[in-house]
């Protein structure tokens, strides 16, 4: 069973859509498993203080280094991967959904405020991870899409284990373009060769689709597939 642990301010959050339909379902046949804490409980004042102004200045609260260590230790699983979800950590992607799905046990620690004390970081073994180049308030929005994008690769999770198989970013490209019933709508034809029965050309068409969307909408993916 893989499970994850999130650390929050919030935890009244989770787990919310991740406890519906195909996840839901996985969760109740002990394929995964989501353990939410409470970063509050650790805090011994009355007040549950979490946070501090930072030494140095700046503008901005820190969230203590005594009260999140203190409870990620407590609740800690034995060589497990602890993620910080920072702007500043290396780039989320495709290739480390699947690495982190290999994993028996994954906490994401969710920030608040200007960030954490620097020494938890590096007296705890925790890896810095950002979902994008964009800010935002609270880490639970990308945990929920660190989570998801895993979950989907758990054997057992998805009714068809090939759906992964041909989508974006598997083979390097983004996805070729989909299309279904009615074959006409709206005077728009589906494709002739989607139609065809030929799986070699259907192939073939579905190839030069993915390279020609990925040339125009992603040119720094296209550079890494063209060196590949």
């Amino acid at each position: 069973m893989w499970q994850a642990q999130v650390f929050t301010l919030y935890p009244d959050i989770f787990p919310g859509p991740l406890s519906k339909g195909l996840y839901g379902k996985a969760m109740s046949k002990n394929i995964w498993n989501l353990r939410v804490v409470n970063i509050r409980d650790a805090a011994e004042d009355k007040h549950k203080t979490v946070d501090d102004t930072p030494y140095g200045g700046g503008s901005g609260m820190l969230m203590k280094a005594d009260v999140l260590a203190k409870s990620l230790d407590q609740n800690k699983n034995e060589g497990e991967k602890i993620l910080y979800l920072s702007p500043r950590g290396k780039k989320f992607d495709q290739n480390y959904a699947k690495v982190l799905s290999k994993e028996k046990s994954v906490s994401i620690i969710c920030g608040h405020f200007e960030g954490v004390d620097e020494r938890v970081l590096s007296t705890r073994n925790i890896e810095e991870v950002s979902i994008g180049d964009f800010i935002l308030s609270g880490g639970e929005s990308a945990a929920f899409v660190v989570i998801d994008s895993i979950l989907r690769l758990l054997p057992g999770v998805l009714g068809n284990e090939n759906s992964t198989v041909n989508e974006s970013f598997e083979n390097g490209l983004l996805e070729y373009p989909q299309f279904t019933k009615p074959q006409i709508w709206e005077e728009k034809a589906v494709p002739e060769v989607l139609l065809s029965g030929d799986h070699s050309k259907i192939k073939h068409w579905r190839l030069s689709q993915s390279e020609a969307i990925t040339r125009v909408r992603r040119p720094d993916l296209w550079e890494k597939y063209k060196k590949n």
